[in-house]
């Protein structure tokens, strides 16, 4: 089973880098290998979080504000609101958290589904949200991203790129915020009993490879192609979800 953990871990690196949406493998990948929902949540946030912060770091420079919001203050809200998710989720019992599993997956799926193939970015520089509800909107996707965290990329960039961020700005500066909210729950994580090492740590070594073959494959493999698998493994998940509850 740890070579299935281990290969999941490779595809969730490459998927990340290329398109997104590497937990649709790794948390299916988890309970397969024996776990419940809950402790393969928190086993992939740990597992992949090296590989956010690697991509946070390298796209610090893009990183800025988001119309009157500065950094900062969406860097507190993320880390902020991925705490209070983080907690959150450790005090949802393994049943309660089973049967939020397929509605999660559902929405995961939407929204990236929605940001791959129908979202149209505004203008560049377009103020379309003011600093209160920017404000408010990367809270809560830093609440939901430490509790799930399946589409949060997509969830900010389309919250910063309304907020009147540019596309290759929104890009930098949810990389850097993914990491931030991630090392809230990951620091209530390390301590939980839910915590599988031996799986995230062969996890984590996958998703690093995974991540370096991804940057060298970033110019030959079809992303619109790449998209459409991720949005076929979210829909097949979901309905098996459905149909057979965890």
């Amino acid at each position: 089973m740890l070579l299935v953990v281990f290969l999941a871990g490779l595809w969730a690196g490459v998927q990340n880098t290329l398109a997104g949406g590497g937990s649709f493998v790794t948390l299916p990948a988890l309970i397969v290998s024996g776990m419940t929902p809950l402790a393969a949540n928190i086993t992939s946030t740990v597992a992949l979080f090296p590989g956010q912060i690697t991509a946070g770091y390298a796209g610090r420079k893009l990183a800025t504000g988001a119309g009157r919001v500065p950094f900062w203050a969406l860097f507190v809200l993320s880390l902020i609101g991925g705490a209070l998710g983080g907690l959150l989720l450790l005090h949802t019992s393994p049943d309660v958290f089973a049967r939020l599993v397929p509605w999660l997956v559902l929405f995961a799926t939407a929204v990236f589904t929605w940001g791959s193939f129908f979202r149209k970015p505004g203008a560049e520089g377009a103020l379309h949200i003011g600093p209160g509800a920017t404000a408010f909107a990367q809270f809560l996707i830093g609440v939901y991203g430490g509790y799930f965290g399946g589409g949060i990329g997509i969830l900010m960039m389309a919250a910063l790129t309304l907020a009147g961020q540019s596309a290759r700005n929104a890009g930098g500066t949810k990389n850097v915020l993914a990491g931030v909210m991630n090392a809230s729950a990951v620091v209530l994580f390390v301590t939980s009993p839910e915590l599988h090492w031996r799986q995230a740590l062969v996890l984590a070594a996958g998703a690093v490879i995974g991540g370096l073959l991804g940057t060298l494959a970033l110019r030959r493999v079809n992303e619109k192609a790449l998209r459409v698998a991720i949005v076929c493994i979210g829909v097949a998940l979901t309905v098996g979800l459905f149909i057979k509850p965890l």
